[in-house]
């Protein structure tokens, strides 16, 4: 949904409460209202900050409130938090970090170096793999004048900052930050060692303190993370399923990187959903306006057409490659947003000045 319907629905309920000139005016400064936020949303980028700790949810929700308020609790501009995703088993939240490109520098940071002051990953214990208290920092755009230098620079000062603000901190470059061979985030995580939990070499500055670990910090386009759990407590026929389904497999899905895991009784296939360069299977190229295959979300970046698996098929396709095992299915998790609804929600909540949606997110009517 577009921020100007959310602005629009302002406007008109408050246009009608005045006569004569006061109507005139709230007319006025709705249109300058609709410009300004319309013109935010372009510039819009989001942080998907993954952090070890899930167990302790009120310390998750400190960080988040670090993103949006200065040490004099002051509320940054242009900043909000759509959205905290806990996992118990896993001890893993995501954070969803949302700001105009020029202030998400500062609201990351600040989340960052609560986290380390919080978090000590001596003590941490939990079935996903992880190399750092803050284990993930990506940077993904979200407005059409916003591109991948953009992204790449706010992610290369956000590693920078980070090791010069908190000694004993060490970070690791992907994807367009990864200058100049813009590795991707999986191939990065194999060389680090993330999948064993155990760092096989450094990253960008000193070698990483036991207490902070090692941090990745990049930009690519949107990724989503999508988990379905298979009804049984094998893992090595989780683990046959997750092959199939990743993108390297012959008849892999685009752009899905999968891990089975043991998840509450159960195994879970997380599925990182990465978006791919291109437009929607079906679409004839030269055709950009053509219908997508249903399900199928596309938007750009700089121009550049993407798109991405949409959830019902990837639950169908685990669906189907666990029934060759017998095994049942539970339900398809979105941790988070699609590209379009992360778009719509952050200009929801900064046009209502919902520094802190993820409270009010319920209350919000789309």
């Amino acid at each position: 949904m577009p921020l100007t319907w959310y602005v629009q629905m302002q406007c008109s309920d408050y246009a009608g409460t005045d006569e004569g000139e006061g109507k005139s005016y709230s007319k006025r400064y709705c249109r300058e209202r609709k410009m300004s936020t319309a013109a935010l949303g372009r510039r819009l980028v989001t942080c998907l900050l993954n952090v070890s700790e899930a167990r302790r949810a009120d310390l998750v929700e400190s960080v988040a409130k670090a993103a949006l308020y200065d040490s004099q609790g002051v509320a940054r501009e242009t900043t909000a938090v759509l959205n905290i995703f806990n996992d118990r088993d896993y001890n893993r939240s995501v954070i969803t970090i949302v700001a105009a490109v020029e202030g998400i520098g500062e609201a990351v940071l600040s989340a960052c170096e609560k986290a380390c002051q919080l978090f000590d990953m001596r003590a941490h214990s939990g079935v996903h793999p992880c190399l750092g208290a803050v284990d993930l920092v990506p940077i993904y755009p979200l407005g059409e004048d916003v591109g991948p230098d953009d992204c790449a620079r706010e992610s290369r000062a956000i590693a920078a900052g980070l090791t010069r603000r908190v000694p004993g901190t060490s970070v690791f470059l992907f994807g367009w930050a990864d200058a100049p061979l813009q590795r991707g985030l999986a191939q990065r995580r194999k060389e680090m060692g993330w999948f064993r939990k155990t760092a096989d070499s450094n990253g960008v500055g000193p070698v990483p303190d036991k207490r902070f670990g090692l941090t990745g910090i990049g930009a690519s386009p949107y990724v989503m993370n999508c988990n379905v759990t298979i009804d049984t407590q094998d893992l090595s026929v989780g683990r046959r399923i997750a092959a199939a389904l990743r993108e390297s497999a012959p008849g892999g899905l685009p752009g899905v990187q999968v891990l089975a895991l043991p998840h509450e009784g159960a195994v879970e296939i997380a599925c990182n959903v990465e978006s791919v360069p291109g437009l929607p299977p079906g679409v004839p190229p030269g055709q950009r306006g053509a219908a997508a295959p249903p399900g199928w979300p596309s938007f750009s970046i700089a121009g550049q057409p993407y798109c991405h698996v949409p959830t019902s098929l990837i639950a169908a396709r685990v669906a189907e490659l666990a029934d060759e095992h017998g095994v049942a299915t539970g339900g398809a998790v979105l941790a988070g947003f699609t590209p379009g609804e992360c778009r719509a929600l952050a200009e929801a909540a900064l046009s209502r000045g919902m520094a802190e949606f993820w409270k009010e997110r319920q209350s919000v009517r789309m």
